[in-house]
């Protein structure tokens, strides 16, 4: 068999997710006779009935199927090694992938992101919030800030920085009757509304619900935010409490106070993982240095 022509993989998946040629060749520019002769051709090369009619419509036949979920792996290949031509054609050095989550995004990237945009011009940044690591190492970023537990080991091939011990506070309108405290017990907080601050459920909740079941209690969460600043303007508008890192904290709503917690002290770590493939380049050290000094790690500490 011959090999497979890329152009019309990429037709007869505008195909598959248009729902009809005519909506395909709509989206494509195209006329439905061309759309139809590049399917046509497609299934003659592959040997395969890629599409049956469906109302007005196709829809793509198990063989179909199965042939566009490949094509979408090539067709995202393809296209990332189309960029990095084009990086090479306009004089661009290479690129740096960067994921990271979002309270640190909010506080540290900006200066990261600037530090490397004055000292490589020529390299393209690609940053890709999340909160997970990826178990699949073609999925990694060369350079990805994550929380875990103090003492996380990673992954083969990845090196852990440790950047800081970020310990848990709890934020309260300024008239609760605890915002003058040095430091808050969890369990003092039983009888409190409180605001669920991670919608996604992430290993920074889960953290904080271990200590919460550590001190005794569950927490009643009688409203549920999407992110951190969203839980502080409910804990400004006096909806309730809420929990979260002191980094999440760094820009306080009005009319709130941050307070450690104690008995337990909920800690997230926060490292920066760096695939070793790529350690010794210098946009990625340059970045793991802006990253220790807007971390404030001593420079004896980071060797």
């Amino acid at each position: 068999m011959r090999m497979l022509d890329v152009h019309r993989l990429r037709v007869f998946r505008s195909v598959v997710a248009s729902g009809s040629v005519a909506a395909a060749a709509a989206n494509l520019g195209y006329t439905p006779s061309a759309v139809s002769q590049h399917v046509a051709a497609l299934q003659r090369e592959t040997g395969l009935q890629l599409l049956a009619r469906h109302g007005r419509g196709v829809r793509p036949t198990a063989a179909g199927q199965a042939l566009a979920a490949e094509a979408d792996g090539l067709l995202a290949r393809l296209g990332a090694v189309e960029t990095f031509v084009a990086d090479l054609r306009s004089g661009r050095s290479g690129s740096l992938s960067v994921a990271y989550f979002a309270s640190v995004g909010a506080a540290w990237l900006p200066a990261v992101v600037s530090t490397l945009t004055a000292e490589y011009p020529g390299v393209r940044l690609d940053l890709e919030l999340t909160e997970e690591i990826p178990t699949d190492p073609t999925r990694r970023a060369d350079l990805q800030l994550a929380v875990a537990r103090p003492n996380f080991e990673p992954a083969a091939g990845t090196t852990a920085h440790h950047l800081l011990d970020d310990p848990y506070v709890a934020v309260v309108p300024e008239r609760h009757p605890l915002a003058g405290r040095d430091e808050i017990e969890l369990a003092e907080l039983v009888g409190d509304r409180w605001i669920d601050n991670d919608f996604a459920r992430g290993w920074c909740r889960r953290n904080l619900l271990e200590a919460c079941r550590a001190a005794g209690f569950a927490p009643a969460f009688t409203v549920e935010a999407h992110d951190y600043p969203t839980a502080l303007a409910f804990v400004s508008a006096g909806i309730g409490v809420t929990v979260l890192p002191s980094l999440g904290s760094a820009h306080p709503a009005p009319g709130t106070v941050a307070v450690p917690v104690v008995k337990p002290v909920p800690v997230r770590s926060i490292y920066a993982l760096v695939q070793d493939a790529v350690a010794d380049t210098p946009p990625v050290r340059s970045a793991l240095a802006a990253l220790r000094e807007v971390a404030g790690v001593p420079v004896a500490a980071s060797r």
